[in-house]
């Protein structure tokens, strides 16, 4: 299994949300992605981004001042 880590903070809506899903079409099923983020919409945007594409999405977990989201990639 492979984690791909997104760096995201600071950036704003849409912008993570966006990144997220460029990053989900490109891994390959299976990966997790940890989306580090400051943005308090993606904590609206990424779960309903993983239900769009049909991803699971696994947990939202806070650290230092920003949060850290788990998606599974598991679309083709």
């Amino acid at each position: 299994m492979t984690e791909i880590r997104l760096d995201l903070r600071g950036l704003k809506c849409p912008l993570p949300a966006m990144k997220t899903r460029k990053a989900l079409e490109r891994a390959r099923r299976g990966s997790i992605l940890l989306v580090e983020c400051t943005d308090p919409l993606a904590a609206i945007d990424l779960p309903n981004l993983a239900r769009e594409t049909g991803d699971a999405f696994l947990s939202r977990s806070e650290a230092d001042g920003y949060a850290i989201y788990r998606i599974r990639k598991v679309g083709a």
